[in-house]
């Protein structure tokens, strides 16, 4: 049970559009709150700040000066006007040259010295008086030239009136986004339903496919960003379609191949059933083995095939040397050169060279080996030479294979279709599948190996023009170097 709750679940494209484009409008949506909550605080004191600025200028002009003594007379009515707010509390303050308060709240902050301005100027600052926030205008006067001393003069109010209207401001702003928000989150929903779309299409039409319909899809009919993935999905139906197509072929191949083999067998077997003769009974029953040989044969090289097209490159690859894997494959194939008096030999280095190692399957490059002695064994007469060698091109470094034989030779015109599966060349007698060079040629490009045909021509056989045939792979030092 615990493994399941910690089971990623699959990726929806949809939802993951659709969180990276809500997150933001949702995260964004407080910071629009806070920003509208400033700009309102800074529109909603302004009125209000120019009220205290007309109400300081008004209370200078009381100060006067009488007999060379600053005195300030503020008279009921203008008392009771500066104390009509109702809902803020409003000081004032008028402090004389020698610092004494001549009227108003004595508790009233002043301004440091560093604030001191013109003469007339009016200035604003916030402050506190009993706990409480205020914003207070002040200005400092001049009351006489001969006197160094200013007087000030300060009007200050509590904030009650500018957090109301600010609040007033946020919530006539907020509240249309509280029903435009929803409105947002339900026009991207149903873009994005319509922008994906055609994705939807898509699938559509490919689960509509017939199986064995790998006909391109149509690239004009999704949209641009869609279409790399159609064009990534028309070359993997090509590639399928020429794999099915090689697969039926060679099943075709591989049946007929087959059915020679299997229908002497079962001649053979029904002429053994009627023998009454003990002799012809023995005949029957060796054309019975040759037969089952012959098809098991085909067999092995149809799965070296199979094995070297589909699995080569899957298959996993070891720094080898060529001489220990070319000396096990002779090994195997003397009792049969033996048997055909044929002089099969070796040339070329020891093992443990620098030169003949290179990355490869040992499984796989045994087969190639073993394919080309086993035709350069059978198309070799009784008597003939078969040689296998190995050497490093001087300049390229190169390790080359050759197998030559002193048989009958490839005509020119028939080198390329050698390679093709289940081709053979008409009069040689000899009984093969036609398989053993497809699957060199397989197994060399999994290795990335070239392979070519020429005449041999060894000495001591002029009669015949023989066959060369080389494969070239890159070392793995080559490959270092480069």
């Amino acid at each position: 049970m615990a493994i399941r709750i910690f089971q990623r679940e699959r990726r929806s494209l949809f939802g993951e559009i659709l969180d990276w484009m809500l997150t933001p409008l949702l995260l964004l949506w407080p910071v629009s709150l806070a920003l509208t909550w400033l700009v309102a605080q800074n529109i909603a004191g302004k009125p209000f700040d120019r009220a205290l600025e007309y109400n300081v200028q008004a209370l200078a002009k009381l100060v006067v000066v009488k007999n060379n003594v600053v005195q300030f007379s503020l008279t009921g009515p203008a008392r009771e006007i500066l104390r009509a707010d109702d809902t803020d509390l409003v000081y004032y303050q008028v402090i004389g040259t020698r610092g004494e308060t001549l009227s108003g709240e004595r508790e009233l902050p002043q301004p440091v010295d560093d604030d001191k301005l013109q003469d007339g100027d009016v200035r604003l600052r916030q402050d506190t008086i009993n706990g409480e926030e205020i914003r207070v205008a002040y200005t400092w006067i001049k009351v006489d030239d001969k006197k160094a001393g200013r007087v000030l003069v300060q009007v200050a109010e509590t904030l009650e009136k500018r957090k109301t209207l600010a609040t007033e401001i946020v919530k006539g702003t907020m509240v249309p986004q509280f029903v435009t928000l929803p409105l947002a989150v339900l026009l991207v929903w149903l873009a994005l339903v319509r922008g994906i779309k055609p994705l939807a299409q898509l699938e559509k039409r490919i689960r509509a496919r017939k199986p064995d319909d790998m006909s391109p899809l149509d690239e004009n009919a999704v949209p641009e960003e869609v279409a790399p993935l159609v064009s990534s999905i028309n070359d993997l139906l090509s590639r399928l379609k020429v794999s099915l197509t090689n697969q039926k072929r060679f099943l075709a191949d591989a049946a007929h191949q087959l059915k020679t083999p299997l229908a002497g067998l079962r001649m053979q077997a029904d002429l053994a059933q009627r023998e009454t003769n003990a002799d012809e009974l023995k005949k029957s029953l060796k054309h019975i083995g040759k037969s089952s040989v012959r098809a098991t044969h085909t067999v092995n090289q149809l799965l070296a095939l199979a094995r070297a097209e589909t699995t080569g490159r899957s298959l996993p690859k070891q720094a080898l040397d060529m001489v220990l894997i070319a000396g096990e494959v002779m090994a195997d194939s003397v009792p049969r050169a033996i048997k055909k008096q044929i002089d099969l030999g070796y040339e070329g280095p020891e093992a443990g060279g620098d030169t003949t190692q290179l990355d490869g399957n040992p499984t796989l490059l045994k087969e190639l080996v073993r394919n080309l002695l086993d035709n350069a064994i059978a198309y070799t007469p009784e008597g003939g030479q078969v040689t296998l060698r190995l050497l490093t091109d001087a300049f390229s470094g190169v390790l080359v294979l050759l197998v030559e034989d002193s048989g009958p030779g490839i005509p020119a015109a028939e080198r390329e279709l050698v390679f093709e599966p289940f081709y053979r060349a008409l009069g040689t007698n000899v009984d093969g599948s036609g398989l053993g060079l497809a699957i060199v040629v397989e197994i060399a490009n999994q290795h990335d190996a070239t392979v070519s045909i020429e005449d041999a021509l060894l000495p001591g056989h002029p009669q015949s023009p023989g066959t060369r045939i080389a494969v070239r792979f890159t070392t793995s030092k080559q490959v270092s170097a480069t």
